[in-house]
């Protein structure tokens, strides 16, 4: 073999170990084994890629409500954190993510992003001093009781009508805002608030003369006089 033929398979010898990855003897070598989609069981690959993008990278300041809130966390419970993250919420831009429902994840996956968003956000006690109301409405509402509860706790940053103020520039009686929201979610958000946003929770600012936290029957009604503003389907 001449010299120059020598020189082309070492220079090809080089190209193929160093370039494109071969072994010694000049096969593929194996990188690194990417797991199946079904096999992502860590909590942060699993949020990033299922949650983050309605609820916030770190859990809050995204559209939905914020995981990052252990007082929603506390009024809604791990059995209602998981039932919505598996099964989503009818009606809502809230998609279903278990397999069993029509989604892409797991029970496995499922459980590990239930447990790593208790794990990471939720705080022992935190209602301890003040008891929740309940998660779901426990009686009939009256709207029309509803817009006078609005006006008393709502509408120094909602403004009287919900159209918003220089506080809470955004309408929340907008047609398009509540045909994509709930009840429920018009209830939770009136119960946690929205810390990431500086929305107080039904405590409201209890640091003014005479302020007191909002009742249940008061957030069921405020929830109520909302969705009737709601445009028929």
């Amino acid at each position: 073999m001449s010299a120059v033929s020598n020189l082309c398979v070492e220079l090809f010898s080089i190209l193929c170990l160093g370039s494109i990855g071969c072994n010694a003897r000049g096969h593929p070598a194996r990188g690194p084994e990417v797991p199946l989609p079904g096999q992502v069981i860590d909590f942060a690959t699993l949020y990033k890629q299922n949650c983050a993008g309605c609820h916030g990278e770190n859990g809050k300041n995204g559209a939905a409500i914020s995981l990052a809130d252990p007082v929603y966390l506390a009024v809604a419970g791990q059995a209602t954190v998981r039932q919505v993250t598996a099964n989503g919420i009818a009606g809502t831009l809230m998609p279903a993510f278990e397999k069993s429902a029509g989604g892409t994840l797991t029970d496995r996956q499922i459980d590990s992003l239930v447990q790593g968003i208790l794990q990471h956000w939720s705080r022992p006690n935190v209602l301890s001093v003040s008891p929740a109301p309940p998660y779901a409405a426990s009686s009939k509402a009256d709207p029309t009781q509803g817009q006078k509860s609005f006006v008393e706790f709502c509408a120094r940053c909602h403004g009287a009508e919900g159209q918003g103020t220089r506080n809470a520039p955004g309408s929340i009686v907008d047609p398009s805002y509540l045909a994509l929201v709930s009840d429920q979610s018009l209830r939770s958000t009136i119960i946690a608030g929205r810390s990431d946003q500086g929305m107080p929770d039904w405590r409201s600012d209890l640091s003014g003369s005479g302020a007191r936290a909002m009742t249940d029957q008061e957030i069921s009604d405020v929830v109520a006089w909302l969705e009737a503003q709601r445009p028929p389907l």
